[in-house]
């Protein structure tokens, strides 16, 4: 147990990924940026928190000059500029400087909350992503993308901030809840969609040792989907090309999620966005009807929906509208040509979006 994935900025290597079984090997990336003589603040929210704060607290107050913690209230409700104003002020009052850091514990949201307060923060501060979900573990923790909602649109403002380093504890996993637990298999199928059919086919031929959580496959899972991560945000590190294909299922995914009112979870919202990428990519002829539906068993064995009967589909347009890959008042849409070949197509019309939503939201 123990994997190592380097992300490079122009062949510069940025910060490592690790892959462990616990928390002890912390103390090697704390070595290498030097915490021992700063101030570190954990950042976490209210469910974790509850079981991961007192391990990890433990752990680092030996590697730090003085520790603190601070926790958010849970949810996705809670990703509000007015909770990282508290953050700011905590900081301020402890003293934090330009040279101190920021743990990041708990899931997607934890992250981006602690990474955009490390992003402004004294015009920036260095922080480190430790995430406890399966869905950060394979996705929102790598990449610098940090950010809050503003009203109901979804990370709105934000800013690109990469991590010192990305500290992984397998064991974390036990304590999420299973819903949570599926919920990561949206962005995981996403990433053999979009750049690795064989490792599509992996995740198919492995799903009930995978669902089991035998550790030696989680851990070569949550490998492959880093390195399909790491590989795409390496070629475009701030979103001007490449990087767009990860937001496969996301421009529907995200308008559902924020419809919704964040009822269902994201990578939940990102598999019904992904069934209805899929049907207009077979509607384009880009990829079969076996293979459009191949991709909604795969979604359906991982226990994701493919289909939510109610949507107002002239509501979720209206959500499209106003997403922040609007680019001069077209959307940046991404195209299956092709099971593991995802690309970007700008000419998707509302028609066809409308469509689409008809096919996973039938009357």
């Amino acid at each position: 147990m123990g994997r190592i994935t380097t992300v490079h900025d122009n062949k510069t290597p940025l910060y490592d990924i690790r892959l462990e079984n616990g928390f002890e090997n912390l103390a090697k990336v704390c070595g290498l940026l030097g915490t021992e003589k700063r101030r570190v603040c954990i950042v976490s929210d209210s469910n974790v928190s509850r079981f991961h704060m007192e391990a990890l607290a433990e752990f680092l107050k030996d590697y730090c000059k003085v520790l603190e913690t601070f926790t958010f209230p849970a949810g996705e409700e809670n990703k509000q500029l007015s909770n990282i104003m508290k953050l700011y002020k905590y900081l301020i009052e402890s003293k934090f400087d330009r040279g101190d850091f920021l743990f990041a514990l708990g899931g997607g949201v934890v992250g981006d909350m602690a990474g955009f307060a490390a992003a402004t923060f004294l015009r920036g501060i260095s922080f480190v992503q430790v995430p406890t979900s399966l869905l950060a573990m394979v996705d929102s923790s790598i990449g610098g993308k940090t950010g809050v909602d503003f009203d109901s649109y979804k990370n709105m403002v934000g800013a690109f901030h990469q991590p010192s380093a990305v500290y992984m504890n397998l064991k974390t996993l036990d304590t999420l809840p299973e819903r949570e637990f599926y919920s990561g298999f949206g962005e995981i199928i996403k990433h053999g969609l979009i750049k690795d059919r064989p490792y599509y086919e992996w995740l198919k031929a492995n799903r009930d040792a995978i669902l089991s959580k035998e550790p030696e496959i989680l851990e070569e899972m949550i490998f492959r989907s880093n390195e399909v991560k790491r590989h795409v945000v390496e070629q475009d590190p701030k979103e001007k090309g490449e990087r767009a294909l990860l937001n496969f299922g996301h421009t529907l995914g995200h308008s559902i999620e924020k419809y919704l009112d964040f009822k269902l979870l994201h990578g939940e919202c990102i598999a019904l966005g992904i069934a209805a990428a899929s049907y207009l990519s077979m509607k384009r002829g880009m990829i079969s009807k076996e293979d459009l539906e191949d991709i909604e068993n795969t979604l359906k064995s991982y226990h994701l929906p493919v289909s939510y009967q109610g949507l107002d589909k002239g509501k979720v347009l209206d959500y499209v509208k106003n997403d922040k890959k609007m680019t001069e008042g077209k959307i940046k849409f991404i195209l299956l040509d092709g099971i593991g070949n995802a690309v970007i197509d700008k000419s998707v019309t509302d028609f066809e979006m409308q469509e689409a939503l008809e096919y996973i939201s039938p009357v």
